[in-house]
């Protein structure tokens, strides 16, 4: 087992500011209501947080200093209203904000995974689905510190420090000249800082999305783990990936331990001067000892919102980051991106014709060539040949997963590159081979193809693929909740869900890839009825590596290296004698030899056209 990507280090991609700041901006537009009130009351608020420290001037020098007692109540009383006013305004800021930043977080998660359930399967099949996870819950989750709290904490401490450091200029500014120096030194050290930090936030967010989606299919194949004796092996791989993360944010908190520690250094570097320069102001008498408080206190005020800025600097950074990787995600094309310009789709006939078709998954690898055949509406092609040969392939192409290369698929004359994909869709029905079902019940998981059908419709299908023989059995019948991927039924039951699901849809092209592979050969002969009246009408494609199933077919295409080696009905490819023929005697010659256990019966198998006309 090779280790995943959380062991291999992410690659640094220098992040498109311009693109970030313009998205800010537009984050910013759209609530900008609620970041209006949050302004004003954050306005309210800081000023009200001036009035008590502004009061000590007066209370040293006028009411203690020149014994002016009538002025010991207003100034108790003004502290007292301005501290009142400061927690109402508080309060209600952070519920406008707060709130505020919840929808935009709500809104922008909405957003992002509406844009990835409409990507191209092609692009799910090279994305782990932990990194998805983390684009549309984690990194949303920063704009938060934008259009919340952070931003307006981030421009409340910008205008307490300058309202301060007037009011520092004009109580001394010599002192105050001094401490801007001092100062202009730390926000140069800040802004180097945010700009080493940044990456890493980036980088953060790459690594623990790569350790999700492996946790993510290690505990999915929890079964396949334990068979394999795998627990060491899965331990090893996720220690690798979680002590990754932890050198990551060991460095950022190196990072932001570096800015707060500097913060304190730059306090006390201006505590000194004050020490000095307040001192020797006050013995000289420019100063005197109620300014000079007034002075500490409105230095406090200052230096406060300084220290919280480095905080918020930094929660906004990692937002940008957040932001930065959701912008890669949105400008990935969606494969409905042009549908808006495209005709409407009218109900199909079902005709889908391939013409010279050719797909590379990789340029200069074909994975089919050249290949070109008609399904007529309502007929059933069935496709065989060996592991590789291109089956799968041709079925993403009827699905339009992928387009081809080169030629072209037309379904009732239309270029399917061309057409609608919703409309087109939303004639399709599949049952794969491992056929998803949701951690719901038995009938949510059959009315996933049509959530409006009643109960009567969801048990008429159910009975036609003979799913209403276990669920009946079970004591809430079809409310049994079946688990995730529908752990809590066998492959048999759960693919007979598949059928059902298949049947409510009443699609008009269907695709069965190896529909019955998970069934026994009882349960196969009680759905294979249900199959055959499915397929009534309707255009389908067959994959199946039982021969046996696809005897009544209209057309079989016998697929090699890509290229269509033959083609005809049952009989004809039989006839033929012909690569068909070989995988028709070779599947029914080992089942000639299979027994279940000595005593026991084994299952009978016809004997092969050719062992007919020997018999004869």
């Amino acid at each position: 087992m090779t280790a995943p990507a959380a062991a291999v280090a992410p690659q640094k991609k220098k992040v498109d500011t311009a693109r970030v700041w313009a998205e800010t901006r537009q984050l910013l537009r759209e609530h900008r209501g609620s970041l209006t009130i949050g302004m004003i009351l954050m306005l309210i608020n800081r000023m009200a947080g001036l009035v008590l420290p502004w009061t000590s001037k007066f209370l040293i020098d006028d009411v203690i200093g020149k014994g002016r007692a009538q002025l010991l109540m207003p100034l108790a009383g003004g502290a007292a209203l301005a501290t009142l006013v400061q927690a109402a305004t508080g309060f209600a800021n952070s519920q406008v904000v707060s709130i505020a930043a919840q929808r935009a977080i709500t809104e922008m998660r909405k957003r992002v995974q509406d844009h990835v359930v409409r990507l191209p399967v092609s692009y799910f099949d090279s994305t782990k689905t932990g990194v998805l996870i983390s684009r549309v819950m984690s990194d949303a989750e920063g704009v938060r510190n934008i259009v919340g709290t952070g931003l307006i904490q981030l421009v409340g401490s910008v205008i307490t420090a300058v309202l301060a450091l007037g009011i520092l200029f004009w109580l001394n500014w010599k002192l105050t000249a001094l401490m801007i120096i001092v100062l202009g030194s730390f926000a140069g050290m800040m802004a180097i800082a945010f700009k080493r930090l940044r990456p890493l936030f980036r980088e953060r967010s790459v690594i623990n999305a790569d350790v999700t989606g492996r946790l993510a299919e290690s505990l999915g194949g929890v079964r396949l783990v334990k068979v394999y004796v795998a627990a060491r092996r899965e331990r090893l791989v996720f220690a690798r990936g979680v002590h990754k993360l932890f050198r990551n944010v060991a460095k950022t908190i190196t990072g932001t331990s570096a800015v707060g520690s500097g913060s304190a250094v730059i306090v006390g570097l201006i505590g000194v001067l004050m020490i000095i320069v307040g001192g020797r102001a006050i013995l000289a008498h420019t100063m005197t000892l109620g300014d000079f408080i007034m002075y500490i206190f409105f230095v406090g005020l200052m230096a406060a919102p300084l220290v919280q800025m480095a905080s918020i600097g930094t929660q906004i950074s990692e937002a940008f980051a957040g932001l930065d990787r959701i912008r890669e995600i949105m400008q990935t094309p969606t494969e409905d991106q042009a549908d808006a310009g495209k005709a409407a789709l009218a109900e199909l006939a079902g005709e889908v014709r391939f013409r010279d078709v050719s797909f590379e998954y990789v340029a200069g690898t074909p994975v089919l060539k050249h290949v070109s055949f008609d399904a007529t509406a309502g007929s059933t092609t069935a496709l065989v040949g060996p592991s590789g040969s291109g089956k799968s392939t041709l079925i993403s192409l009827v699905m339009a997963f992928t387009h081809p290369t080169s030629g072209r698929v037309l379904v009732d004359g239309h270029d399917l590159e061309m057409a609608r994909l919703h409309d087109y869709r939303a004639q399709l029905g599949a049952v794969m081979q491992d056929n998803f079902l949701f951690d719901g019940t038995i009938q949510e998981n059959i009315a996933y193809s049509k959530p409006g059908a009643s109960a009567e419709e969801i048990r008429a299908v159910a009975r036609i693929a003979h799913v209403d023989e276990f669920a009946e059995k079970f004591e809430k019948k079809y409310d049994t909740v079946v688990g995730e991927r529908g752990v809590k039924l066998s492959g048999g039951q759960r693919q007979r869900i598949a059928i059902a699901r298949a049947i409510l849809a009443d699609p008009r092209i269907l695709i069965l890839d190896e529909a019955t592979s998970s069934l026994d050969s009882e349960s196969e002969a009680l759905i294979r009825d249900g199959l055959r009246s499915l397929r009534r009408g309707r255009t389908t494609f067959v994959i199946a590596h039982r021969l046996s199933t696809i005897e009544s077919a209209d057309q079989i295409l016998v697929l090699d290296n890509g290229i269509v080696v033959e083609r005809g009905t049952h009989r004809e490819l039989l006839a033929l004698g012909g690569r068909y023929r070989q995988l028709y005697d070779k599947q029914y010659g080992a089942e000639r030899d299979r027994f279940i256990n000595p005593g026991e019966d084994f299952i009978p198998v016809p004997p092969s056209p050719r062992e007919q006309v020997k018999v004869r």
